[in-house]
């Protein structure tokens, strides 16, 4: 394998770890706000009222994907195991 064909496939890794975390990510990001503007409002400071609407919300967000970031992954190891006899 090249160097470059190393760099090319590892490049192809990190941006689909890019696109299947940026959902939960920005759902968390979102929910954390309005939790705390809620909570600031209110003038209540419970730590775990955040956490577990973050992680309701984001195990919501994974759940309503999983057909999306299942199929991304099969398709890109489907696209390495056939490519990987033209690296070796």
């Amino acid at each position: 394998m090249s160097p470059n064909e190393a760099v090319h496939q590892l490049n192809e890794a990190m941006m689909l770890v890019l696109l299947l975390s940026l959902p939960p990510i920005l759902v968390a990001s979102g929910v954390g706000i309005l939790v705390g503007l809620l909570q600031a409002l209110t003038q209540v400071q419970e730590q775990t009222i955040s956490f577990a609407a973050k992680l309701i919300a984001v195990a919501v967000t994974i759940a309503a994907m999983a057909g999306f970031l299942g199929g991304e992954i099969f398709t890109y190891t489907m696209n390495l195991f056939n490519n990987f006899p033209a690296m070796t």
